[in-house]
């Protein structure tokens, strides 16, 4: 699994996992746009069900420009996850620097509808160094 998922982060029982990609095919380096997808794993092992409300993003540029995006769910869901259920979902990150991070946190409803802050791993976004320019 740590192959697959370079970065990990357990919080209250959820783990997250996420694996980072540089696209070259859908960056645009001549304009100043560089783009990674990253795929996210959400492992319930918990005892109750939960269900991810909100995410919260911190997505850092090599220059230190910080864009915060909150919203509801993910991808357009709002998975519902049993003890021992996964969720994944797949989407990207464009940037104007050929490197930079994101990290944040989902917020979680569990069974008794109080909610439950599960953090997501801090991990780098970076372009191999011929695609740096």
């Amino acid at each position: 699994m740590e192959s697959l998922f370079q970065h990990v982060a357990i919080t209250h029982g959820i783990t997250v996992r996420v694996s980072v990609n540089f696209m070259p095919e859908q960056s645009r380096i001549s304009a100043g746009r560089w783009f990674w997808v990253y795929h996210i794993r959400i492992e319930n092992g918990r005892e109750d069900s939960v269900q991810l409300k909100t995410r919260h993003w911190r997505i850092t540029d090599a220059e230190g420009m910080v864009n915060i995006v909150s919203g509801d769910g993910v991808v357009g869901e709002t998975p519902h996850l049993a003890p021992g259920q996964t969720h994944d979902y797949v989407s990207g990150c464009e940037l104007s620097t050929n490197h930079g991070s994101m990290e944040g946190f989902y917020t979680f409803e569990a069974e008794g509808g109080e909610p439950v802050e599960v953090a997501i791993p801090f991990f780098p976004l970076a372009a191999p160094a011929e695609e740096a320019n």
